[in-house]
């Protein structure tokens, strides 16, 4: 069969039961599995065969599910993590040590520009900031010789800003490095960074993958298609042997295809032990069976809040990708054409006191630190998600000190302008 399409993906992909097999994916609720003798499971730590001895590394479901977000994305393979900040903690940290620089986009979820300004600086990882709107010469200044790896969101959360993939891929291939996109709000529905040059992709699958608000998760998916062993002097830890594992050099031995995530899975899984439960991943594979006909709903209401929010006088400035007139409208069409998300991102006359007060009157629409959900919700970032920056990096993240991130879940858009309409007057 050729290639399937998206939608088949999101229901089929990853789990083919056999004969008398469940039908639905497994739980594999166990944190061990039984061997018959200690030579089956020698195979296992020498990464010699295939199959699990413990869960804090693999475990089947998990597996399952990562499987089907690799299909989705189009990658070669996929880990499941705990949660999103593991995820991309977990991908960059793959690639980076002690003395190593990241370049990153300065329009990003703040948990993660906190994670890698501050955390990861602690580290000994460096990071330099660059505008997502920077020209080639000015990303390509922002690289050192110690630069590890390149990262950017999508759609940034909250500020809505899209990233250029393709010029992002190509100033980070020039200097030997892979890009790393955390593709959250699109979803593979909406946009598939591997496509457009990207080498890894993250989630935080608490989102919209999983679609409900029931549980948190992360993953990182490779596009196998990253050369390290052309750049071996950059990344020793993948192209040299690994002590901690009986001297195996996970590019050699897994290619460009298996490298990446056998690492990540043997390596910092095995050491840091963010595994996302097994249930967790059941409840997940529950919503990426209909991820494919969420999006498309979820980006419509966003279209029409969107709409709605610019025709108001109490709204300063509206900000939505797929919005004729946003700032990012061109770079949607490319990137995003069959839509976003549902998330918007306004400014209200007033600032923080407005905002505040907007958020009280709501009914229908939640006070939530959530996102992507089926119910719809919203928050002010300065004062939550984003309260640990300062006004400066506010600013510079695109993300006033006023600013409303309202994401539209799955009801009639009719009530959720209803709702805001009443709330601003």
């Amino acid at each position: 069969m050729n290639k399937q399409g998206i939608g088949t993906r999101c229901v089929q992909a990853g789990y083919t039961p056999g004969n008398g097999e469940p039908r639905q994916i497994p739980i594999v609720q166990s944190t061990t599995f039984k061997y018959d003798t200690s030579e089956d499971m020698g195979k296992l730590f020498d990464l010699e065969a295939s199959g699990y001895f413990y869960t804090r590394l693999q475990n089947p479901t998990n597996d399952y599910v990562a499987a089907k977000i690799a299909a989705l994305e189009g990658g070669t393979a996929a880990m499941l993590t705990s949660s999103g900040q593991a995820a991309n903690f977990y991908a960059l940290f793959n690639v980076c040590e002690c003395g190593s620089h990241i370049v990153a986009s300065s329009s990003i979820y703040g948990g993660t520009f906190n994670l890698i300004a501050v955390t990861m600086k602690k580290m000994g990882v460096d990071v330099t900031f660059v505008s997502p709107n920077a020209s080639e010469e000015e990303l390509n200044a922002a690289f050192q010789d110690n630069t590890r790896a390149m990262f950017g969101e999508t759609i940034a959360n909250p500020a809505l800003t899209v990233l250029d993939i393709e010029k992002f891929a190509k100033v980070a291939h020039a200097h030997g490095v892979p890009l790393i996109v955390d593709n959250t709000f699109p979803t593979p529905v909406n946009c598939r960074p591997i496509e457009w040059g990207a080498d890894i992709v993250t989630h935080s699958t608490t989102k919209y993958m999983d679609g409900h608000g029931a549980g948190v998760g992360g993953c990182i998916v490779d596009s196998g298609k990253f050369d390290w062993m052309a750049y071996a002097d950059k990344f020793p830890g993948l192209c040299t042997p690994d002590d901690s594992y009986h001297g195996i050099t996970y590019a050699e031995k897994f290619g460009k295809e298996g490298a990446f995530i056998t690492k990540a899975t043997a390596q910092i899984m095995r050491d840091l032990g963010s595994i996302q439960s097994p249930q967790n991943a059941f409840i997940l594979n529950l919503g990426l069976e209909s991820l494919h006909v969420r999006m498309p709903r979820h980006a419509e209401n966003g279209l029409a809040v969107a709409k709605f929010l610019q025709s108001c006088p109490e709204v300063k400035k509206v900000t939505y990708p797929n919005l004729e007139g946003d700032e990012y409208y061109e770079m949607a069409q490319k990137y995003l054409p069959n839509g976003g998300c549902g998330v918007v991102s306004f400014e209200l006359n007033g600032g923080r006191a407005a905002a505040e007060s907007f958020m009280k009157k709501l009914k229908l629409i939640a006070i939530e630190t959530h996102v992507a959900d089926a119910r719809s919700c919203c928050l002010n970032p300065a004062t939550s998600t984003h309260r640990q920056m300062t006004d400066e990096q506010l600013e510079a993240a695109g993300i006033p000190a006023g600013l409303i991130r309202v994401s539209c879940g799955l009801e009639d858009s009719e009530d959720l302008i209803a709702d805001i309409a009443q709330a601003l007057h």
